[in-house]
């Protein structure tokens, strides 16, 4: 079932706080989506590390995302398929396990702010930057 993937960049702009791109970032999430355990890690790295969330702040904004999106496991498929994409694209290697995750959740969107907006993987993903004007 074609549908949307995000990468950790777009929830935290939710949990930055108000500005365009947490407003445009909150319209795609209420969407619904897919994330993969890695968004999750990523985004707890940066909500404690950057954000200076207590874990009471973390863990309350990753039970609102993982109530929001399908949230797939890191797995062997995943890591495998990532090798791959980075031969062929050369991205940096958790970029690749990202398409790769977006690729075997059978999404059609990858919304990015890091990666090549417009770029589209294996002729049935499409790299999408969601603050691109």
């Amino acid at each position: 079932m074609p549908g949307s993937f995000f990468d950790s960049n777009v929830p935290l702009y939710l949990a930055a706080g108000t500005s365009p791109k947490a407003d445009r970032a909150e319209s795609l999430l209420s969407k619904g989506g897919v994330i993969s355990v890695q968004v999750l890690n990523e985004i707890a790295n940066v909500g404690l590390r950057k954000f200076g969330m207590s874990m009471a702040q973390l863990d309350l904004f990753l039970a609102g995302i993982r109530g929001a999106m399908r949230t797939i496991p890191v797995s062997i498929e995943i890591h495998e398929l990532a090798l791959e994409v980075r031969e062929r694209h050369r991205f940096a290697f958790y970029d690749c396990a990202i398409v790769a995750a977006a690729l075997l959740a059978d999404c059609d969107t990858l919304w990015s702010e890091d990666m090549h907006d417009g770029l589209v993987i294996d002729r049935r993903l499409t790299i999408r930057n969601p603050f691109a004007a």
